[in-house]
């Protein structure tokens, strides 16, 4: 396939329609959302088409995620599946295999605030390139009126987002692993992964203690704060909330934390945390990149409207880090 063509179809992939959907009504703002930086609420801007597939080895960028998916040799596809027993109402995922042989464990993938975007489905692939069964559920199935498989643009999701409350993120993660367990390629073992918004999630299911199987989870720069009974107070670095220690006691899975320390929220955080979890004698391991940036998994060297040379150099750094870092979790953890 020349390139014309190529980028055509990845054209069409990227400008999709955006659906109009009702908004579920919310007593407020999500609590991971009242605890992130301005700049982490704004809606990352809609990638160009590329044809670069980004860095070997590791989730595309934004910009690559596209060409990634459509040059991807594994199986991937979307589902449905019950959100719990006892309702009708249905969940969107997508779900990758990988291509290998034998049964493979399970890792949901959760994604950031601002929805099931193609760059989500971009690192579901990676992790299935690296052996796992990987399912990233479309936690605002309900909230935009069902099942779906049309991508909402980041502002959009980032509104709906507060629809959606720490009980559903549950339910949700809990129900994509017992569907993608069932799969006859799979086996009975799951993790779970999340970016920002996922990431306070991951932590959210580690205290709740998910279904049987549930072995760990990576939180990439997010944070204990979305977790009910946790202090919800601190609204600048200087003054961080200090995790609740009863909450965090309940966890019975390795966890790992991933940030970047020009995320100043987190940045600040991480000491408690880090405290807190080994006082708890848990098995948790926190790492702050210097110089990375809230998303730098996402951003990696994409260039931006105003290019920071250094920026971008230490956004790649952390994510050639920080990749290997979560399969080598994964697999001690799954395998």
């Amino acid at each position: 396939m020349n390139h014309r063509v190529l980028a055509l179809l990845l054209l069409g992939t990227v400008s999709c329609s955006l659906q109009r959907v009702p908004v579920a009504k919310s007593s407020g703002m999500d609590e991971h959302a009242a605890h992130m930086n301005p700049a982490d609420l704004v809606a990352p801007a809609t990638a160009p088409v590329s044809l670069s597939q980004g860095t070997p080895g590791i989730p595309a960028s934004a910009n690559s995620a596209p060409a990634r998916l459509a040059a991807s040799p594994r199986h991937g596809e979307w589902v449905k599946f019950p959100v719990g027993q006892g309702t009708t109402d249905s969940v969107m995922a997508w779900i990758v295999y990988p291509s290998t042989r034998g049964k493979a464990p399970v890792v949901v993938v959760v994604h950031e605030i601002f929805g099931l975007q193609a760059w989500v489905r971009g690192v579901a692939d990676q992790v299935a390139a690296d052996g796992f069964i990987a399912i990233a559920p479309d936690f605002l199935t309900r909230v935009r009126g069902g099942p779906s498989t049309v991508e909402l643009s980041g502002d959009t999701a980032r509104r709906m987002i507060s629809g959606v409350d720490a009980a559903e993120r549950n339910r949700i993660i809990s129900a994509a692993a017992s569907y993608a367990m069932t799969q006859p390629s799979a086996e009975a073992r799951y993790a779970v992964i999340g970016y920002c918004w996922g990431g306070g999630t991951v932590w959210t299911h580690a205290v709740n203690g998910g279904v049987k199987g549930f072995s760990g989870g990576v939180a990439y720069y997010g944070t204990p704060y979305s977790i009910p009974g946790t202090p919800a107070t601190e609204t600048t670095p200087a003054t961080p909330a200090r995790p609740n220690a009863d909450s965090l006691a309940k966890i019975n899975v390795p966890v790992m934390l991933l940030s970047g320390s020009k995320d100043a929220r987190i940045t600040a955080s991480m000491p408690a945390i880090d405290s807190i979890m080994k006082s708890l004698k848990k098995d948790y391991s926190g790492t702050n990149y210097e110089g990375a940036v809230h998303g730098f998994l996402r951003a990696q060297d994409d260039p931006k409207q105003t290019p920071d040379e250094a920026e971008e150099a230490a956004n790649l750094a952390a994510a050639k880090d920080a990749w290997p870092k979560t399969i080598a979790f994964l697999k001690k953890h799954l395998k």
